[in-house]
């Protein structure tokens, strides 16, 4: 099965609305690192903005104040969660796991 061939038009339109989403993704790790927005209001966007869905789950990790990658790769372990899943994906009790194993990295950030 080959790809449909696409106008520049349609090209363009792509390429912004992956910019966007690329924006998107970047302010969310953002506000988690500054502490400004949670991990479960992160997770409960999830189903409505595809933005979101579709950010991997280690990212989202990664950019808890505190965590690098080898933290990061042993919160996904503790709560079974694959590396390459992304927030979409999760189950309601990885989601959960994952609020509560990030729970004291996020009192971190919101320390003055």
């Amino acid at each position: 099965m080959t790809t449909p061939a696409l106008d520049e038009d349609s090209r363009s339109r792509g390429r912004d609305r992956a910019l966007q989403a690329r924006r998107e993704r970047a302010a969310i790790k953002r506000g988690l690192r500054e502490g400004v927005v949670g991990v479960a209001e992160v997770l409960s966007r999830r189903d409505e903005d595809p933005a979101v869905g579709r950010m991997r789950v280690i990212d989202l990790v990664e950019a808890m104040p505190g965590l690098g990658p080898v933290r990061a790769a042993s919160v996904m372990e503790s709560c079974a969660i694959a590396p390459s899943r992304r927030l979409r994906g999760l189950g309601e009790r990885q989601a959960s796991a994952l609020v509560r194993a990030l729970a004291p990295a996020a009192r971190r950030a919101t320390r003055p």
